[in-house]
């Protein structure tokens, strides 16, 4: 339930957000690389996003806009570039729920 009252939805929302722990970033990313996942091999944060699963960079910037709007945040794209593993992925998004 939502309920609008002089921007307090916002300041709510930020405090949701940024309250989750790394662990519940890492498994929404998780949800989302599952289809991508090979084999019986699990995803962990050492996971390398382009090579140890089976995701185009098409489907790569996919989820990154996906995790953007749930997480409300924007992922520069020269910092997309830089990030290899969802240990990396989830620090970026941690780091950039708290600058909010």
């Amino acid at each position: 339930m939502i309920v609008e009252t002089d921007g307090m939805t916002d300041t709510l929302e930020r405090a949701r957000v940024s309250g989750q722990s790394r662990g519940e970033v890492i498994r929404e990313i998780c949800r989302h690389l599952a289809p991508f996942q090979t084999g019986e091999r699990p995803i962990t944060g050492g996971t390398v996003i382009a090579k140890d699963l089976t995701i185009d960079s098409l489907a790569i910037m996919d989820m990154v806009m996906e995790l953007e709007d749930h997480f409300d945040i924007s992922i520069p794209m020269n910092v997309v570039a830089e990030i290899h593993t969802v240990d990396q992925l989830a620090d970026t998004i941690q780091k950039l729920c708290a600058r909010r």
